[in-house]
């Protein structure tokens, strides 16, 4: 499939859409409708057709009449703050544009091989030398990245006694919209030794409040508990209520979901997407506290993808699955069966 990434503000420029309302990829890749451009074209399939269209979506002359829908190229919108924000192909090719000093779009495309299978590392070396091209992994952009951004700015350490024994906590201030997360770490470990590590969503209604809701609050003191057991490890406390929509949002999404939808939908509806975090922050903060090697307490496979890019080995997924009860089993159906969660004891 020829793709054509572009920002989200490009994207709305030119009144692009989401293909669909509820974007059940497990990446969810992030695909507007399809467009062919109409001035000097036919089919929109031809090679000269869809050159041009994925030309006049990079034109900055272009307004929404200039493109047909649907059509033959499918644009995708980057997020903001590019492979920082998300590891993803969309926002790797945005920021090589972006690194070149060129506008923020480019081309993708999918490389097969002869079978029609998908070509992996190996392939793709063997390309790269028969055309002489070079190989930059995201891995690589975002270490590059690094180099001279950072995400957070860190503030002091201090003893915090807690039920669950003694830790350490220091803050992190995100510059890009002054969210604060924090760290609690017990225990000292070697650079390759992989630790116990869990990123918490912060969830008022269920760690502070005890809400039935959801799950967050029992995960979040099963979790120091888990730490604690072992002697050393980290939880990361992330200040991405609501899966990122922020508590009004939240309450808004609860009540549409007791008129009948489900936690996908209502945050569909509300005009977000299902899962509005940013995992690349947490990732960040992983490393500037000496984490390589990780044991991962989650149950959710996303996760993983958003934090094993930044250059985090993760060993293990360790399950933290809590009992459900009957105000919340509904909810935890969602997040098995549209969300991908990994809940083996839900029945």
């Amino acid at each position: 499939v020829l793709c054509a990434p572009i920002t989200i503000s490009r994207a709305n420029e030119l009144k692009l859409s989401h293909q669909v309302v509820d974007n059940t990829s497990i990446l969810g890749t992030p695909f507007t409708v399809t467009v062919d451009k109409i001035e000097g074209c036919t089919t929109g399939v031809s090679v000269h057709d869809r050159t041009a269209t994925i030309k006049a979506l990079a034109d900055t002359k272009s307004i929404p009449e200039t493109f047909a829908r649907p059509g033959h190229i499918n644009p995708l919108y980057a997020q903001d703050r590019g492979v920082l924000r998300r590891a993803g192909h969309t926002e790797a090719a945005v920021d090589f544009a972006r690194l070149a000093g060129l506008y923020p779009a480019a081309a993708l495309i999918e490389i097969l091989n002869e079978d029609g299978s998908m070509a992996r590392l190996p392939q793709l070396e063997k390309v790269a030398k028969k055309f002489n091209l070079k190989i930059v992994t995201i891995k690589d952009l975002i270490a590059y990245r690094l180099k001279s951004e950072t995400t957070v700015e860190r503030g002091p350490e201090v003893m915090m006694p807690t039920k669950y024994g003694q830790f350490r906590m220091t803050v992190f201030r995100q510059l890009s919209n002054g969210l604060e997360h924090s760290a609690l770490v017990k225990g000292t470990w070697e650079p390759d030794e992989p630790i116990l590590v869990r990123v918490h969503s912060s969830c008022a209604t269920g760690d502070i409040f005890g809400s039935f809701r959801c799950d967050c609050g029992d995960q979040l003191h099963t979790a120091m508990q888990e730490i604690d057991k072992a002697g050393k490890g980290i939880l990361l406390y992330m200040s991405q209520e609501g899966r990122g929509i922020g508590l009004f949002n939240k309450i808004k999404a609860y009540k549409l979901q007791e008129e009948g939808m489900d936690t996908v939908e209502a945050n569909v509806h509300l005009g977000f997407d299902p899962d509005e975090r940013d995992y690349g922050v947490g990732a960040e903060i992983l490393r500037q506290l000496g984490v390589r090697k990780m044991r991962l307490l989650t149950n959710n496979p996303v996760k993983r993808v958003g934090l094993e890019s930044f250059g985090l080995e993760i060993i293990e997924n360790v399950p933290i699955e809590i009992p459900t009860n009957t105000f919340n089993k509904r909810y935890m159906i969602t997040k098995r069966d549209r969300m991908g969660h990994i809940l083996k004891n839900l029945k």
